[in-house]
């Protein structure tokens, strides 16, 4: 969330930089304001009266001590007794209005992001490879997928609902291949640690990385534990340093997780799309690192070239491109989305998100390092999808497909697949 001594020192300068963002987030800033005026005037207030309460509980000793009569004094101190609870009870209720508004109000957009209303304004940031050239009409996954029995819409939608799948047979096996794939070269050549998180996760969890309160409608709930399945593995691993603080050489931590990703908004009207590409329950080899803040704008570069070295080794055709004010995540400064092409599609697939959330992140969940200077200072923290699988897979199968039906195999995953095609 954002600080509010930042919102209180220029408010205005806050408010400019949400505006981008095309909300009334002006108005919550005020609120905010508001709020934080009538806290820092009843905890006056509070101070005021402990203090002179102290005072005369000492003149209370003195005077006892001389033989005087304290009762009428005694009386006034008591009566402060009754008035320090209600002040007590106004400073914890407005601290709590306060961080709930503040909870409310997205991340400033970085200085550099570029300004714009929607995603038609994103610029296209750079492209690698061509577009796969066909003698015949290129097929959709779907179709693909039902002629060599890949996957099951059916079976799934029998055993959960709409908007599941089950993978059968070959269809399995090649999603498990991306999987490990996808967990070598991150942890290989891009050194990250590989981490198996749980795929329950509390509520301070996903207030940490923003999933709450703002997008609650999203998540699946476990309503007797009060637990939610997980959205993406960013919920769990960022939060493993939470309320900690470390040490500046532990820096920067970069961890990699595999997690199956748990979302109500799939499927819903409006939404659904007929295949892989929007399901309530995906795969998704997740990358996270926690750093300092001035080195936040460098890994946010390298977060994204190692997500596009995997579509680079496959030899997908992606393009990546930035997001605008009006387009960027809830908690996000700056993201860069990476789009592959799939030609059943007729278009682009985003299958990373790449964002530093700067500070945003780390204040929720007192995420914190010790500097050089001894003191604690706010980590940075950063996210994106190394890749999500299920785009991933339909992209493969949609770019790989031949004019006889059957379906290659990048050769780098052929040691994990077991094969050099499907049919």
């Amino acid at each position: 969330m954002l600080d509010i001594a930042l919102i209180r020192k220029n408010p205005d300068a806050v408010k400019t930089r949400l505006a981008a963002r095309h909300g009334d987030w002006p108005a919550q800033i005020d609120a905010v304001l508001r709020c934080d005026v009538q806290r820092r005037q009843a905890e006056t207030q509070l101070q005021t009266l402990q203090a002179d309460r102290n005072r005369i509980s000492k003149e209370i000793g003195a005077k006892k001590k001389a033989g005087e009569d304290t009762s009428a004094i005694e009386a006034q101190v008591r009566g402060f007794g009754d008035e320090m609870k209600r002040l007590n009870e106004q400073t914890a209720a407005l601290d709590a209005e306060q961080r709930d508004l503040l909870l409310g109000i997205p991340n400033l957009p970085h200085e550099n992001c570029p300004v714009g209303a929607s995603a038609e304004q994103n610029p296209e940031v750079r492209v690698w490879g061509e577009k796969p050239a066909f003698a015949f009409t290129p097929k959709s996954h779907v179709e693909l997928g039902e002629a060599h029995g890949l996957f099951s819409f059916e079976r799934g939608t029998k055993v959960a609902g709409p908007a599941f799948v089950c993978y059968m047979g070959k269809g399995a096996r090649l999603e498990r291949a991306l999987v490990n794939f996808l967990l070598d070269r991150q942890t290989g050549e891009a050194g990250y640690t590989e981490v198996a998180p749980p795929l329950l996760v509390n509520r301070d969890a996903l207030i940490g990385t923003t999933q709450l309160p703002k997008f609650g409608d999203q998540l699946y709930h476990c309503a007797d534990d009060d637990l939610f399945l997980v959205p993406t593995a960013e919920v769990p691993v960022t939060n493993l340093h939470r309320e900690e603080i470390l040490r500046a050489d532990q820096l920067p931590i970069k961890y990699a997780a595999y997690t199956p990703c748990f979302r109500r908004e799939a499927g819903a009207a409006g939404l659904g799309t007929r295949g892989l590409i929007r399901m309530h329950q995906f795969d998704k080899v997740e990358l996270v690192k926690i750093c300092r803040p001035e080195e936040s704008a460098a890994e946010l570069e390298s977060l994204t070239a190692d997500a596009e070295r995997i579509l680079q080794l496959l030899g997908l055709h992606y393009r990546t491109i930035e997001l605008c004010t009006g387009d960027i995540g809830f908690g996000s400064a700056k993201t860069y989305d990476i789009e592959v092409w799939a030609p059943g599609q007729g278009g682009y697939l985003e299958v990373s998100s790449c964002s530093n959330f700067g500070d945003y992140q780390a204040r929720r969940m007192a995420l914190r390092y010790k500097g050089e200077d001894g003191k604690n200072q706010l980590c940075h923290t950063l996210n994106g999808s190394g890749t999500a699988l299920a785009r991933l897979y339909v992209a493969l199968l949609e770019n790989y497909q031949q004019a006889d039906g059957s379906i290659l195999i990048p050769e780098i995953l052929r040691p994990y697949f077991g094969a050099d095609q499907i049919g």
